[in-house]
């Protein structure tokens, strides 16, 4: 098995040995070979939410620079990972870290060297961290973590030929040898409409927070909208952690539906016969009356302000039993069972058994459940040591990375894209009160299907 390089700070190596349930990930991950608590939620929020950069500004600031890096002995392979673990995330990021060591043990080869480094949460921390690791003779760089981070390693780790794979979610950092392991929101939305776009639902809507987040989904959802020839109706906002009560009354339009309900009944009223008295008994027990003009609402928010939003929607007769509720990766969290309008909600994830055996194993050798991205951390390092095969030569070249099969890891088959964003293959999951339900698989490959 490989092994870990402490620094001063020290790493502290794994808690236990972990038996090699999941050797047989190395051969899964290998496809391109083979076939045609509040910090945990704020840092996932963060990752998923981070805005876009000024890209100018950020190389100004972290220029290029050429480092003269140690020679790593034949046989050895140098991985670099970096992680904030101090500073803002430093205690929730120890959980990335444990993960790449359980890749690490249960994975690489003997000859795998994983070398560590603190970026302490900023990007100044990060061109520090990546320049330790390029002199020690890191092949590869993992991380880090945020946007702005992955902007300043960059501007070391390309004029030294070496890759990048990051954490972030913002593709504007991305390519020319920098590739994320993100979940972006694009392929989540395409994901869920199509879906719900086969079982019959064609008008769509979206209540969003108005943060960068929000405003990506809503925009995403235009586009998977038009390609799957359906109609989209204007978006409304809310500001999380404000009062959104008005916010969608008006977005039920119930108002104006209250008034059609009233002159309903006070036509039918009235009439003696046996349909209009049947017809008034139904209405008085109505709030509204007309139909809304969308058969499914996106929802692209997560923790607190979900449930605090969420119950509005049939508050205001957006009837959750008429109306399909959509989520994004923000849904990704059992406790949104407990809000009963939530159940039977549709969103886009990996699947959620192969990440729930990595997460009885990373609680058996650690004593923790680790928080959602810690799978981001394994898979990469199990892909780095994938290719860094077993003959002591590395193939970490953008040639492997681009690989167009793809590789298979905890969180389903993923590739990356010429941009060098991860593609990834993800299925539909519904909303349980005790957890989520596959009602669509995920892919197994990105091999187009022969009907």
């Amino acid at each position: 098995m490989g092994r870990i390089a402490t620094q001063k700070s020290g790493i502290r190596p794994i808690a236990s040995v972990v038996a090699p349930f999941w050797l047989a990930l190395g051969a899964a991950l290998l496809l391109a070979a083979c076939m045609p608590k509040e910090k945990v939620a704020e840092l996932a929020e963060e990752v998923q939410a981070e805005p876009a950069l000024a890209p100018v500004d950020q190389a100004l600031a972290f220029p290029s620079q050429q480092i003269v890096g140690a020679t790593v002995e034949p046989g050895r392979v140098r991985v670099a990972l970096l992680v904030p673990l101090s500073g803002r995330y430093g205690g929730v990021s120890a959980d990335l870290l444990d993960a790449a060591q359980m890749a690490l043990f249960e994975i690489a080869g003997s000859g795998f060297e994983l070398v560590p480094r603190d970026t302490a949460g900023t990007p100044e921390g990060a061109a520090e961290a990546a320049r330790s690791a390029l002199q020690d003779g890191a092949q590869i760089i993992i991380g880090p973590l945020l946007s702005a981070s992955v902007t300043a390693v960059a501007g070391l780790a390309r004029p030294n030929g070496v890759q990048i794979v990051g954490f972030s979610t913002d593709r504007t950092v991305a390519g020319d040898g920098v590739y994320l392991m993100g979940f972006l929101p694009d392929d989540q939305v395409n994901r869920v409409v199509s879906f719900a776009r086969y079982q019959g639902l064609e008008r769509f809507a979206a209540l969003a927070p108005a943060t960068p987040y929000g405003y990506a989904v809503t925009e995403a959802l235009g586009r998977a909208a038009a390609e799957n020839k359906a109609f989209v109706t204007h978006p409304a906002y809310y500001t999380p952690g404000q009062d959104a009560t008005e916010t969608v009354r008006q977005f039920a339009r119930f108002e104006s539906r209250s008034l059609a309900l009233e002159a309903e009944k006070a036509r039918v009223a009235g009439k003696t016969d046996d349909a209009s008295k049947a017809a008034l008994q139904r209405l008085e027990k109505s709030q509204t009356y007309g139909e809304l003009p969308f058969d499914a609402v996106m929802l692209p928010d997560g923790g607190a302000s979900l449930l605090a939003v969420a119950p509005l929607l049939p508050y205001f007769d957006i009837d959750p039993a008429t109306v399909r509720y959509l989520g994004t990766g923000q849904w990704d969290d059992p406790r949104i069972g407990l809000e009963p309008s939530l159940i039977g909600g549709w969103f886009a994830a990996s699947d959620p058994q192969r990440r729930a055996a990595f997460e009885v194993r990373f609680e058996q050798a650690f004593g923790r459940r680790p928080i959602r991205l810690a799978t981001l951390a394994y898979d990469a390092v199990a892909l780095a040591a994938v290719l860094a095969g077993d003959s002591g030569e590395p193939d970490f070249s953008r040639e492997a990375l681009d690989a167009e099969s793809g590789y298979a890891g905890l969180d389903g088959i993923f590739r990356f894209r010429p941009d060098g964003t991860a593609e990834r293959g993800l299925a539909i999951l519904e909303v349980q009160r005790t957890g989520f339900r596959v009602i669509d698989p995920a892919p197994t490959t990105f091999a187009p299907a022969i009907n």
